[in-house]
């Protein structure tokens, strides 16, 4: 039943694990520590040194025409990377790269005026006084592993942080580091329509 369904926005921090178990020895953080809800799953993925927004559901349906790729919903990252992108390598990215024999689709790239006013990263990034760094927001409509940092990397402009700030419509706006909160009735709503078929919603 809907009424059984789950539905949280959580901003997960650097160094954790995207998933509730930890299968290696090195015990590293998941989003155990964080979130006490059993049977929710997040809505694809964040790597361990990447940051941000995660969406996490029971609501299966709702997670395949999220995560599945034909149905193009954006997520949209802020990403600092190493010296400063020319015009010509942010082109590149919105045309798409090849990385390892698969060409990223189309996507929505451009350089930010000012670094984004996000909370410091831990540990911090580490800073060479010779090399400059740049922020550049990408809109993506795919999410294949670690696409963010192979598409810098295949224009010569390494990625040093990550931070996913939305999910289609639903972004970090009132979340701390480590916290998570329940989707709103109307972002629930607007979500469904945003993604389901008519027939589903």
């Amino acid at each position: 039943m809907l009424s059984d369904r789950q539905y949280i926005l959580f901003y997960k921090p650097y160094g954790v694990l995207c998933q509730f178990t930890d299968d290696s020895a090195s015990s590293r953080p998941t989003l155990k520590e964080y979130i006490e809800i059993p049977e929710v799953y997040s809505v694809g993925r964040l790597d361990f040194d990447s940051e941000g927004l995660l969406l996490l559901t029971n609501d299966g349906q709702l997670k395949h025409y999220l995560i599945n790729p034909q149905f193009e919903h954006s997520r949209t990252y802020w990403v600092q990377v190493e010296r400063i992108p020319t015009k010509e390598s942010l082109q590149k990215l919105r045309d798409g790269v090849t990385i390892q024999g698969y060409r990223t689709k189309p996507a929505l790239v451009n350089l930010l005026d000012a670094e984004p006013n996000l909370p410091p990263r831990t540990p911090p990034i580490r800073s060479r006084a010779n090399i400059p760094t740049a922020w550049i927001e990408m809109i993506l409509t795919e999410g294949k592993n670690r696409q963010v940092r192979k598409m810098t990397a295949s224009v010569g402009f390494p990625t040093l942080r990550l931070v996913r700030v939305a999910i289609a419509h639903l972004n970090l706006a009132d979340l701390m580091v480590g916290q998570w909160r329940n989707l709103t009735p109307t972002e629930l709503q607007e979500l469904r329509l945003k993604v389901l078929p008519r027939r589903l919603r």
